[in-house]
């Protein structure tokens, strides 16, 4: 290109000052949505980009290719960009009915995966989503390519979020369509509206993002398919988890995708939908792996799905590291083991508990030489047996049965007990209780106990169940999903808690209550006994003292000599005694 082909093309709409690029929203971007776009999008086509797009999926568009034009309402953000990518596209800056009302020749892509929102300016006509998309097919030529994203009002995210409507948009959209009656609310009549403009036979993804970036895009068919503990639901409830971390929500978000997944909506209540027209459709499900920026691509097989992981060399992370050479190329279509011990849990069948967690164990630890990380939440049911799943986590130093199995107890009890779950175990017995009995569950014999030298003396199985834990906070910590006790609860649990405590606190009112009477009583009866040793001190001192008068008198001195003298047995012998006796003293006297 030449030097002034490099200068910011200006068109109808441009705004100023503003950016598309930050504030509350920022733009469309992930390795997800990048590797879809290199898939469907064809190579050599003139290319448009409509609307803020990150860095990394304009890199993607540019290299598939032959001309690119970018799009984008503020003169600053093009600006920007013309500088970033030098000559790598034309910048324009302006809306998109100004872009439509220019003399340019059509394009044969449109990449508009933002979706249509961002891209009037001051000056553009008041258009509803229906003109947007008019216009968007005004600058694209018959049989284009078309990648369109649309915000879903009716996403989980959207609806338990527990801010008002002012506080969940921004003014980065100009001009709202979140109440636009034309603006589509499914995936069928998103495709109605493309099918409406020209662009047939369009393919829609439902997008689970985390902010701005996808983390797993299923096809609206194997959205509709997916059950609770399947492959697709299992990376969709991840990527609701992961997304709700930012958001203060109303209620647990897990629960309502597991309760859409049962009812086939899982495809109705992503965060929006990516819609691609006039391309074949890539794979059924894109997904970046949980903890790394590799991207999973899976497609329905006959006995359940053929999986691949781009190439991302291994990567340690503490305890963890993360290898995608431990992803097996094919997945069960069974549901996970966590899943069925949710309901076995949850039906209070302590006989099966105890009988799949014994089956768990064995399978266990008959995976000799494997280091990745046991977790129940990807291990697949297969028939009889189980499988590995499609997380590449492993730990980095070996690891005995004992360590791994806790882990996975580990995560399965903050699992269950975090959510708040029905299960059959006191209230009482949580923490590492309730591990090490899961963990003896499945095959693992707790040592024999010994005598406690102290009231505090921890338990034998101390070991072990402190490593499980040790490796089930290093993979909470790399799959981005804090624990309970380090986010904000949502409103049910925060209720929960709160009538919890309020419950605790009448409790503990009462003890105090009894102990202050029984302390009350106590005190009464001390100082009764108290007053009575008084009393009593002061008798014996009064008895002591009549004593001591007593043996001071006479009569008690004659009684004295009285009694000894009838305790004398030979009166003449003790008469002649005394006969001398005061002889003696009368010579003295005289002599």
């Amino acid at each position: 290109m030449s030097d002034n082909q490099l200068a910011v093309d200006v068109v109808r709409g441009e705004m100023q000052p503003w950016s598309d690029y930050s504030g509350k929203r920022g733009a469309v971007q992930g390795p997800v949505l990048r590797a879809l776009l290199a898939d469907v999008l064809p190579d050599g086509a003139r290319t448009l980009i409509l609307g803020p797009h990150g860095a990394d999926l304009i890199e993607a568009v540019v290299a598939k290719a032959s001309e690119t034009t970018l799009l984008v309402r503020s003169v600053s953000d093009a600006t920007e960009l013309t500088e970033q990518f030098a000559d790598k596209l034309q910048v324009v800056a302006g809306a998109l009915d100004g872009l439509a009302g220019a003399d340019r020749p059509p394009f044969d892509v449109v990449v508009a995966a933002d979706g249509l929102d961002r891209v009037l300016g001051y000056d553009s006509d008041d258009l509803n989503w229906a003109q947007r998309l008019d216009a968007l097919a005004a600058v694209a030529a018959p049989g284009a390519v078309v990648v369109l994203g649309l915000e879903n009002e009716f996403s989980l995210t959207n609806l338990l979020d527990r801010r008002p409507a002012d506080e969940r948009h921004a003014d980065d959209e100009w001009r709202p369509l979140h109440d636009d009656p034309t603006r589509p609310v499914s995936t069928e009549q998103l495709k109605a509206e493309l099918a409406r403009v020209g662009f047939e036979n369009a393919s829609a993804y439902a997008a689970f993002s985390v902010e701005e970036a996808p983390f797993a895009l299923v096809t609206a068919e194997v959205a509709a398919a997916a059950r609770p503990g399947q492959l697709p639901a299992r990376l969709a409830v991840e990527a609701l988890e992961a997304a709700a971390v930012a958001v203060p929500l109303l209620a647990p978000i897990a629960e309502g995708a597991e309760s859409a997944a049962r009812a086939g909506l899982l495809g109705a209540t992503p965060s929006g939908w990516i819609a691609v027209a006039g391309a074949a459709v890539g794979h059924g499900v894109y997904a970046k792996t949980p903890g790394h920026t590799a991207v999973l691509t899976a497609d329905a097989a006959e006995a359940g799905w053929t999986v691949a992981v781009d190439a991302a060399p291994a990567e340690a992370s503490g305890l963890l590291q993360f290898d995608a050479a431990a992803v097996p190329a094919s997945v069960p279509g069974g549901v996970t083991a966590e899943t069925l011990l949710f309901r076995l849990a949850a039906a209070e069948d302590v006989p099966g508990f105890r009988d799949f967690a014994a089956r768990l164990g064995d399978w266990a630890r008959s995976q000799t030489g494997s280091r990745t990380l046991v977790r129940w939440d990807d291990v697949v049911v297969d028939g009889d047996s189980f499988a590995f799943g499609v997380s590449g986590w492993q730990t980095v130093a070996e690891e005995s049965d004992k360590d791994l199995l806790s882990a996975a107890w580990a995560r399965f009890h903050d699992r269950l007990i975090g959510a708040h779950r029905r299960h059959p175990w006191p209230p009482w017995m949580i923490g590492d209780d309730l591990v090490s009995a899961l963990v003896a569950m499945s095959g693992i014999e707790a040592p024999a106990p010994v005598a406690a030298t102290a009231a505090d003396t921890p338990s034998a199985a101390v070991a072990y169940v402190a490593r499980g834990k040790e490796l089930a906070a290093a993979l909470a910590g790399v799959l981005g999903i804090p624990s309970d006790a380090s986010q904000t609860p949502d409103v049910r649990t925060a209720l929960a808690e709160a009538e919890r405590a309020k419950k605790e606190s009448v409790e503990l009112a009462g003890q105090i209550f009894g102990l202050e009477r029984t302390l009350g009583f106590r005190d009464k009866a001390l100082k009764t006994r108290e007053t009575r040793i008084r009393e009593m001190r002061t008798q014996v001192t009064k008895a002591n003292a009549e004593r001591t008068r007593l043996r001071n008198s006479k009569a008690y001195s004659a009684v004295k000599l009285i009694r000894k003298a009838a305790m004398i047995r030979n009166p003449r012998k003790f008469a002649g005694k005394v006969k001398r006796k005061v002889n003696r003293q009368l010579r003295n006297k005289l002599g």
